[in-house]
């Protein structure tokens, strides 16, 4: 990769995990009220299922910053936003009044799929967690190698 588009990679996860950290974020102060609405919309056990949604929100979207087992993150973000634009967007259901909004909303929720596609297939990219633990583990079979050890499963 270019050296001058290496930053692009971070910067881009950041970009597209931040709606997730500041919505987790701000779930933790108002975790009543955030499972009153998933009740509303037909989400049971909402008053324990808040936490779980806390945890993938601000924990995934914190691991997806940083590139921490990004591609699995990313995965994860990727069916939960399908799961919140279906259940909560479904302009199609909607009063003819409230369709567009939810269609913009909708909308919204697909292109933040594409980007969660877009790092299951390529990764994190070279500034990442991820990146430094492949060469971190890369650098010790070297080492190993060197020294005439077979890492565990391999044989010559």
């Amino acid at each position: 990769m270019n050296v001058a588009l290496r930053p692009l990679a971070p910067i881009g996860r950041i970009l597209l995990a931040l709606i997730f950290v500041l919505a987790g974020f701000g779930k933790i102060s108002t975790t009543a009220a955030t499972a009153s609405y998933m009740a509303s919309h037909g989400i049971p056990l909402a008053n324990v299922l808040v936490y779980g949604v806390i945890v993938i929100e601000l924990g995934g979207g914190l691991m997806l910053m940083a590139g921490l087992y990004a591609r699995w993150v990313a995965g994860v973000l990727f069916l939960y936003t399908l799961a919140l634009a279906v259940i909560f967007h479904p302009y199609w259901a909607m009063p003819a009044a409230e369709a567009p909004l939810q269609h913009a909303m909708f909308f919204e929720h697909l292109s933040m799929m594409g980007g969660m596609l877009f790092v299951v297939a390529l990764g994190a990219g070279p500034l990442s967690v991820d990146a430094f633990r492949r060469r971190d583990a890369a650098a010790s079979e070297g080492e190993l190698a060197h020294a005439g050890h077979q890492p565990f499963g391999r044989s010559r």
